[in-house]
């Protein structure tokens, strides 16, 4: 669990600003170097965000039993190294860790080991011919990737599916998982997701959006999915013991925040916030408020395990 060394300077770091809302222009980021195995339409992304990100996706082999060869597994390095536990992003249905070009460069700024992890079947890893994609596929080349290259307890983040995901995570391998927090067609659903979105800027996140889609594995990998029967996690929730933050976006056109509420009731040791004028995606849409919130937490929980483990004492003045 990572811990910030004051309260002021966590809520410091992140200024009001609406990186979402401005304007971009490829010519700003040209010389920009993408790793090879980026589709070439990379190139053709304006948002600086996204570019400056895209340019620290690397592969690293995961080994699983469903592949006789090494999954070359895309993700997102910290440059930070600490000795407390990292923080883990995940994405969320059919997406990247480009999801988290906003959030991402907050939580560094913050000093956090940041990590951002493609999902298998989706973002840019190289699945060749793999067979499988289900819901257990996914378990464990997630939890190969961490016991070879993260190896301690991390604080899980996912948005919307990824917080699926990170459920049946904590709950089949609880023993990787400090604390975690929840967020919960394509150009359509994207100004339904997110509140206020001008048109260049949505058609721009599409295109982000829809990078992967271009590898000639997806459509398989998707369909493996789908036939599967995806997350349900329903019957899991109760069973999450780790502490846990629920993020909503007060403008949720997709998901009711009366769900919200329902998860809130259902877990054992949860809290939520809501962000005001916000969509689907907050880590997205508003990430210094979604920074902010993760800060918080992490920093509230470190001090009350500092709490547990102190020893009792009368203070006499």
């Amino acid at each position: 669990m990572l811990t910030l060394t004051s309260a002021s300077s966590a809520l410091t770091l992140f200024p009001e600003c609406k990186t979402q809302r401005r304007r971009f222009s490829i010519s700003a980021a040209a010389d920009d170097k993408f790793p090879s195995f980026l589709p070439k339409q990379m190139e053709e992304i304006k948002d600086p965000f996204a570019r400056k990100l895209a340019t620290r996706i690397e592969r690293l082999p995961v080994n699983v039993s469903f592949s006789e060869k090494s999954i070359m597994s895309s993700c997102v390095k910290p440059l930070i190294q600490s000795n407390q536990n990292p923080v883990v992003l995940l994405h969320s249905f059919d997406s990247s860790c480009l999801e988290w070009r906003y959030t991402f460069p907050l939580l560094e700024e913050a000093g956090l080991e940041t990590w951002a992890i493609d999902i298998l079947g989706w973002g840019f890893s190289n699945l060749e011919r793999i067979k499988s994609c289900d819901v257990a596929s996914k378990r464990e080349h997630f939890y190969q990737l961490w016991k070879s290259y993260i190896k301690r307890p991390m604080t899980l983040v996912g948005p919307s599916l990824g917080a699926a995901v990170a459920v049946d995570f904590a709950v089949n391998h609880p023993e990787a998982v400090s604390i975690l927090k929840s967020f919960p067609l394509r150009l359509y659903t994207t100004f339904l997701a997110f509140k206020g979105v001008s048109f260049d800027t949505g058609l721009d996140w599409v295109n982000i959006g829809k990078l992967h889609c271009l590898y000639p594995w997806w459509e398989d990998a998707t369909v493996s999915f789908m036939i599967s029967g995806g997350y349900n996690v329903s019957r899991q929730i109760d069973q999450v013991m780790q502490k846990t933050l629920i993020i909503w976006g007060e403008d949720d056109q997709i998901i009711s925040n009366k769900l919200a509420v329902r998860l809130h009731c259902e877990l054992p040791n949860s809290n939520i916030r809501q962000i005001p004028d916000c969509g689907h995606l907050p880590h997205v849409e508003k990430p210094d408020s979604a920074a902010r919130l993760i800060l918080e937490f992490m920093q509230n929980h470190s001090c009350q395990k500092k709490a547990q483990l102190a020893p009792t004492e009368e203070v006499v003045y």
